[in-house]
């Protein structure tokens, strides 16, 4: 008899060869995933999430900013991605870099209040995880330095900058430029209560023979056989020095990258993958692979923003491609989706199926690496042009899912068991009482229903997950759908996504 990952994959390929929608995964036989990453990227760089135009007040941030945690609740994921440094500036009070123009209008202008602040305990209230969201080395997304507020660490060091296709760029080949970025980025990684530190894919610019930084090349790049190599190696010195500073700072956070989908193609290198598009190896200078294979990354989030079957760049043969990379390391494997594609009129035919995004799932789950999605950007998750993400939603997320927890983490001291205090019947179903026994109030509590009595493996089984609900000292929570001889158990969870054993069970009477 095949196995399930056997007949997965038949499915997964018959789907890539076939344009007939695929069905959704609510059959009675169908184990959802009791971990998932399911995520969204909030961006701010010329205000393309949130704020949505500079200069509205606290107020109208503070009101914006909860509408899409609203989004990611109903959309029911579990994290967001958000953009605190989108051009060497800061989404909070910050020592090393002015705040950003894009929350008030005025570069270095105080918004009222502390955006980070306010967005990572908003976030939590909800019970969600909060990564922020970072650009290394971009500068401005306009060529001149005099428009930078007159502090501005490219003001004061002119020679840190380099002007390059319209906008401006901090030079990464001056190791003191590295240690700045590094520095301004970990204020806010120490100073607030995040639970990731993410990179965007921009490093070098594309097309860099225009990027002048021969003076540095010169300075700096003896010992390497090209501009390339030498480049490489300070994107790698980046990449190697951040983790070893968060695992430093605060070793319970996530790392990771979300970086361009095409490492090499295999027309330049056997290890590449089976496309023919644009290389972060050569363009970016970012040796993605070799971060994942050295073990650099908690995860990598791979942008794979092209349909099934697309020529250049197949999605169907990038995501084995990936998985494939991870296979055997600790570097979790996430993939970002293209949610601004689906149903965008300008895009190919493909992406006017509101079943493609849902496709990629289905491809995914034959492939045991792939831990999860991350959704850009969040306005198209809201908007959900041909209910695509609706479709995607129903067909891959009737249940919550945790957070994956980090193989590095996963070894560490789980939090104490909760206790389920009752589950009685009210009016609009059962009403759960669940009360945290350790000395730290839990993350999250996962509550588990069960028509009998829970078994040892029971808990494993995401089908009898019912809700993930934010933690606190002791909650109440109703199930609509409970009934009498329902029993209830719950689990705790820590940030680290780290669960409890189960509390004692609780029969519905």
């Amino acid at each position: 008899m095949p196995s399930r990952r056997t007949l997965l994959k038949g499915l997964a390929l018959a789907a890539a060869a076939s344009a007939v929608p695929l069905p959704a995964f609510a059959q009675a036989d169908y184990v959802p995933p009791l971990r998932q990453m399911r995520g969204m990227w909030i961006a701010s760089v010329v205000n393309i999430n949130w704020p949505s135009k500079p200069g509205l007040s606290a107020d109208e941030q503070k009101a914006e900013y909860l509408a899409w945690l609203d989004v990611a609740v109903q959309r029911k994921l579990n994290s967001v991605f958000v953009q605190i440094r989108p051009t060497a500036d800061a989404f909070w009070p910050s020592s090393y870099e002015p705040w950003s123009q894009y929350l008030t209008g005025t570069q270095g202008q105080d918004p009222g209040y502390d955006p980070l602040g306010f967005a990572v305990e908003e976030t939590h209230k909800r019970g969600l995880a909060f990564h922020a969201w970072f650009n290394p080395y971009r500068v401005s997304m306009q060529p001149d330095p005099s428009k930078l507020h007159p502090e501005h660490p490219g003001r004061k060091n002119p020679d840190w900058i380099l002007p390059f296709g319209g906008k401006l760029y901090y030079n990464p080949g001056m190791p003191e430029v590295r240690k700045f970025c590094q520095d301004a980025m970990m204020d806010a990684i120490t100073r607030y209560d995040i639970d990731g530190l993410h990179f965007d894919d921009y490093f070098y610019p594309t097309n860099t023979t225009a990027f002048d930084d021969s003076a540095a090349f010169a300075k700096y790049g003896a010992g390497f056989p090209d501009l390339a190599a030498w480049r490489r190696n300070n994107v790698d010195l980046m990449v190697s020095e951040m983790q070893q500073r968060v695992l430093q700072a605060k070793p319970e956070i996530a790392w990771g990258i979300s970086p361009s989908g095409i490492w090499r193609n295999k027309g330049t290198d056997p290890l590449g993958s089976e496309t023919n598009g644009g290389q972060s190896y050569d363009n970016l200078h970012a040796d993605t692979r070799g971060w994942v294979k050295k073990g650099w990354l908690d995860y990598i989030a791979p942008q794979l923003y092209w349909y099934i079957g697309q020529p250049p760049a197949d999605y169907s043969k990038l995501v084995p491609w990936w998985s494939d990379v991870a296979s055997g390391t600790n570097t979790l494997l996430w993939i970002g989706q293209a949610a601004y594609k689906a149903g965008d009129p300008a895009q190919a035919a493909e992406w006017q199926n509101p079943a493609e995004l849902s496709r990629h799932l289905t491809l995914n789950r034959a492939h045991p690496e792939v831990g999860g999605d991350i959704w850009y950007n969040a306005n198209d998750v809201k908007v959900d042009r041909l209910a695509s993400i609706t479709t995607t939603v129903n067909d891959h997320y009737q249940r919550p899912a945790l957070a994956p927890v980090l193989p590095r983490l996963a070894n560490g001291e789980p939090p104490r068991r909760p206790v389920v205090a009752y589950a009685l019947r009210r009016t609009g179903g059962v009403e759960v009482r669940l009360v945290a026994t350790g000395r730290n109030e839990p993350f999250q509590f996962a509550i588990f229903r069960f028509p009998g009595e829970a078994g040892q493996n029971a808990f494993a089984d995401a089908r009898n997950l019912v809700a993930v609900v934010p933690g606190d000292r002791q909650i109440r929570w109703t199930d609509p759908d409970g009934k009498r001889g329902d029993h209830y158990y719950a689990v705790a969870v820590d940030r680290a996504n780290r669960t409890s054993k189960p509390s004692n069970g609780f029969r519905v009477i």
